[in-house]
């Protein structure tokens, strides 16, 4: 595989592959697509080489992105009588940017490996505006040998990559960080219920909470540990005394919500959870 200039094929041009192929031609990086909708590739009529299936695309690709939406899709452009697998050489590495269960991660890394092909997962987050400049925040798993002659590809696709383990790792952080995303909307959702209940104009409550964020942070406010594990006596006691200081403003704060809520006759499931798991969160509690 060249080290500066690999040939790139993007097999999926969805709204995150359509963005990566954008970035990549951008980079000056050699460029084939392959999508089942003739719309899609031609697109990139103009700045990429269209091949009319997976292993067409694989026969002259160093590197093959593989953007399509689910596990079934994935195992059939992997794997499927056109796939990539039917071509790819042992040159070839295959990046698989589709967000997808643990099941089809085995079967992915299980197959290529039968093939002698090497393939790392690599979560991305930022969305398709992200994609198309180039500005992908990349999770990475994989050996670190591939992931290092991957470096042009993740440099021309995102602004941030992460090598986060061995192959896996990649899409487990991926799913962690859309379990805090989505959790955070939920927790948004509660908190707009509550205030909607009370009077509050919820564009108003969405302003301060963005100015808020701003000074006091978001989700990753309080990720600054090795572990979720409960302190121990080992470790600093001024911090462990913040931390026990802080879980008891917050029980009493969702104590006080949880309160409203029940004079409005509001039910927020995910209040009550948190003041039941605050002691954890702030690593002070039992670790249930």
């Amino acid at each position: 595989m060249p080290e500066d200039r690999p040939t790139v094929g993007v097999v999926g041009l969805g709204a995150i592959g359509s963005g990566a192929a954008t970035s990549l031609a951008a980079a000056g990086l050699p460029l084939v697509v392959c999508d089942v909708r003739p719309e899609a590739t031609g697109a990139f009529a103009d700045r990429a080489e269209v091949a009319a299936t997976p292993a067409a695309l694989a026969a002259g690709c160093d590197v093959v992105l593989i953007a399509v939406v689910d596990d079934a899709q994935v195992l059939e452009v992997l794997d499927g009588p056109d796939g990539v697998l039917a071509t790819a050489g042992a040159g070839t590495a295959v990046v698989v940017v589709s967000t997808i269960s643990p099941a089809c991660i085995a079967a992915v890394g299980g197959r290529s490996g039968a093939a002698g092909v090497a393939v790392v997962d690599c979560g991305v987050s930022g969305g398709p505006a992200a994609a198309a400049s180039g500005d992908l925040v990349c999770m990475v798993g994989g050996d670190p040998a591939v992931v290092a002659r991957l470096a042009p590809v993740f440099e021309a696709i995102g602004s941030l990559t992460v090598t986060m383990g061995p192959f896996g790792t990649g899409m487990a952080a991926k799913l962690a960080r859309n379990l805090i995303q989505y959790g955070g909307w939920l927790a948004a959702y509660e908190g707009q219920r509550l205030a909607e209940s009370s009077g509050v104009e919820l564009a108003r409550l969405a302003q301060v909470v963005r100015e808020s964020d701003k000074r006091i942070g978001g989700a990753a406010t309080l990720m600054f540990r090795a572990t979720v594990a409960p302190f121990t006596d080992a470790d600093d006691a001024g911090l462990v005394g913040a931390m026990r200081s802080a879980a008891t403003l917050a029980h009493k704060d969702l104590q006080a919500a949880l309160a409203l809520a029940d004079s409005l006759g509001v039910d927020l499931p995910l209040a009550a959870m948190a003041d039941a798991r605050c002691d954890d969160v702030f690593g002070v509690g039992g670790g249930r």
